[in-house]
């Protein structure tokens, strides 16, 4: 298999790979999400910890494809695309970056919500 063969050189493709089995576990979990809604499945707490999984690794997926096309396309850096490509997907990058749904980390998280509590009293 190839893939087994893969020379890992730098950093980047290191995380170009971590990106692929993200996507890899999001496509597991949302074919399994799916199958637990068609199926009729009782089990609540199976079906809100595979949506709270699926939700975190979309999040993950959509983050570190952002900081990649914030990476490749920085406008300082001399690629093979003209300067107003790099800096429409460096902005491309950044606004996807921005508009995250930086709740499921913050707001939905148990540590935010001790945090909130603490010094909410």
């Amino acid at each position: 298999m190839n893939l087994l063969k893969m020379k890992f050189e730098n950093t980047l493709d290191y995380f170009v790979f971590f990106i692929i089995f993200i996507k890899f576990c999001f496509v597991i979990l949302y074919s399994f999400n799916a199958f637990l809604i068609y199926s009729g499945n009782k089990n609540v707490k199976l079906s809100a910890s595979v949506l709270f999984w699926k939700e975190r690794t979309e999040f993950i997926f959509i983050a570190c494809m952002s900081f990649l096309l914030m990476y490749h396309f920085l406008p300082q850096r001399n690629v093979p695309y003209t300067k107003e490509t790099s800096i429409l997907f460096f902005l491309f990058g950044f606004i996807m970056l921005f508009t995250a749904k930086w709740s499921i980390f913050f707001q939905q998280s148990k540590i935010y919500q001790t945090f909130v509590k603490a010094f909410a009293n």
